[in-house]
Parts: structure tokens; C-alpha cells; sequence
């Protein structure tokens, strides 16, 4: 007995040894893990932050918050005009229609283009993931909040389609 006793005994301290080692190299992989899922997770809001800058941002030079007389000396006498709202025909493919608030500075602006005829790729104004339909029609809307602003595409289904584009203040 007395010769099984260090040999137990010896067991029990690499046993032991064993278990710390394994201890350790476990806390020292969940702290690395800790640190990667923190790196990852700095990308991962970097990655949003930088998708949350708006694609599309005025039209025709003409941004949200700008006043009337700032939004007409770019785009030029409107067709129809008033304090709340401009409206333009610059062809017969495409019209823009102008809101304002009560400080009249453009709250919305919202393009039509007919039969789609110089609109920009959706990508540049909405960027990817279109939601398409079987018709032919498809939306999408994207909301920075950063900027208090929201975009949408919207092509309509059928024979001319009509790709509508707005971009609005959110209140």
C-alpha cells in the first residue's frame, strides 16, 4: 500500500494539473472569443453607419430643407405653383412635384419618371434588394433616421410602368 499511495497521489496532481491547463486555455479562448464577437461587432455597426449615408440625396440640386425661392432658382418657374407645393413637367417622361412646410423649405420631393425614361438605377437611390413582384412592379424604402429623412422606389406594373421616387423629411 505504501507504493500505490505516491503513484495515487501522482495521478491526482496531473489530474489536477490537467484541469487547470484546461481551465486556462478555455479562459483564455472565451476572452479571445470576447475580443473577436467585440471586433465583429464594431465592424459590424461601422459597416451600418457607413450603409446609413442616404445614395440618393437631392434632385436636380434640389435637397430637403432648402426654401422655394432656392428650390425655383434651380429647377426654374413651375407649372403649377404655390406656398405647400411646386409641381414641374421638364418632358413628358418626367415630372417632379415639390412640397414645403409652413417656413417653406422642401419637405418632400417626389419625382415620376413614365415608362421609367431617365430614372436612375434603383441601386443608386434605394441601393440593393429590390422587392420585385411577378407583374413587373417593385419597392423598397430605406429610413436614415440620422438625417430624419426616408427614400423610396416604387415601379408600377404594366404596359408603361412609372417609377415614382421620393424623398422625405420624417416628422
Amino acid at each position: 500500500m505504501l507504493h500505490s499511495k505516491p503513484k495515487l497521489d501522482a495521478l491526482v496532481v496531473r489530474t489536477l494539473w490537467l484541469v487547470v491547463c484546461a481551465l486556462i486555455v478555455l479562459a483564455w479562448g472565451t476572452k479571445g472569443n470576447a475580443q473577436r464577437q467585440t471586433d465583429k461587432s464594431k465592424m459590424v455597426k461601422a459597416h451600418t453607419e457607413e450603409v446609413q449615408q442616404p445614395l440618393y440625396r437631392e434632385y436636380r440640386g434640389v435637397r430637403l430643407g432648402m426654401t422655394a425661392e432656392e428650390t425655383r432658382a434651380k429647377l426654374g418657374t413651375p407649372v403649377l405653383k404655390s406656398d405647400e407645393q411646386d409641381f414641374y413637367v421638364f418632358s413628358e417622361n418626367e415630372t417632379a412635384q415639390i412640397a414645403y412646410n409652413a417656413a417653406h423649405k422642401v419637405v418632400t420631393i417626389s419625382t415620376d419618371y413614365t415608362g421609367g425614361i431617365g430614372a436612375p438605377d434603383y441601386i443608386t437611390v434605394v441601393g440593393a434588394g429590390l422587392q420585385e413582384r411577378a407583374d413587373g412592379s417593385g419597392y423598397k424604402s430605406v429610413q436614415y433616421e440620422g438625417e430624419a429623412l426616408w427614400v423610396s422606389y416604387n415601379k408600377s406594373a404594366g404596359a408603361v410602368p412609372v417609377v415614382t421616387i421620393t424623398l422625405q423629411r420624417m416628422k
